[in-house]
């Protein structure tokens, strides 16, 4: 009999990776401050604060109003606020040779999440974000993906923070990928693409269940 793993997608809203990991039939929630995009799976959806289930909350409701209880996760996979981290923000941290001290302070909370989310409660982590400022003096990343090396037109880097996962492997490149850019406003969220969130749960839903049967 397959094994059935508990998946905690961190800051998702639109679902992407929740599904994704729901069609290889596993427990997979996404949890976001917001509601699920569109009305989507509300069943499928905590909405509300992501940071007890990152130390081990096991019981919850989703937006549906259903009371869960999660023996343990597994997995979480987390997409922390990269608004305050990634590099192309850092133009804003120094206006005319002055160090932003609200923008550095929410900087340093945006780190501090981030590695918190590293440190969650679960064998198998993941967290990914956009290339950062310097100045965040991030880790070293585990490893990059593009949504092209899915078949997606996009060429986008992302970086990902692994623990006990292997690092993410291209599928299909697509032959003439576009840069993929992003509202400058923020009124289109970071979402991951379909194709990608597919490719990338197939490849570590394989990963952790050799690894659970290797160890048994």
């Amino acid at each position: 009999m397959k094994q059935i793993l508990n998946v905690l997608i961190a800051c998702e809203e639109s679902q992407a990776e929740c599904e994704a990991w729901r069609k290889l039939g596993h427990r997979a929630f996404s949890c976001d401050i917001q509601p699920c995009r569109h009305g989507m799976y509300p069943q499928w959806h905590i909405q509300g604060d992501v940071t007890p289930y990152l130390h081990g909350e096991q019981k919850f409701r989703t937006q549906d109003g259903k009371p869960h209880t999660i023996k343990k996760w597994d997995l979480i996979i987390a997409h922390p606020p990269c608004t305050y981290l990634c590099k192309v923000s850092s133009v804003h941290m120094v206006k005319n040779g002055i160090v932003q001290i609200d923008r550095l302070e929410k900087m340093k909370q945006a780190r501090a999440f981030l590695m918190e989310c590293l440190g969650a409660d679960a064998k198998y982590v993941a967290v990914e974000n956009p290339l950062p400022m310097a100045r965040a003096k991030l880790p070293k990343p585990s490893c990059y993906a593009c949504p092209s090396w899915f078949g997606v037109k996009y060429t986008e880097k992302t970086l990902y923070w692994l623990k006990n996962l292997p690092p993410i492997v291209a599928e299909i490149d697509h032959p003439n990928p576009k840069e993929f850019v992003r509202s400058s406003r923020g009124k289109y969220r970071s979402r991951t693409f379909p194709e990608m969130a597919a490719g990338i749960a197939a490849q570590w839903s394989n990963f952790i269940l050799s690894d659970i049967n290797h160890l048994r």
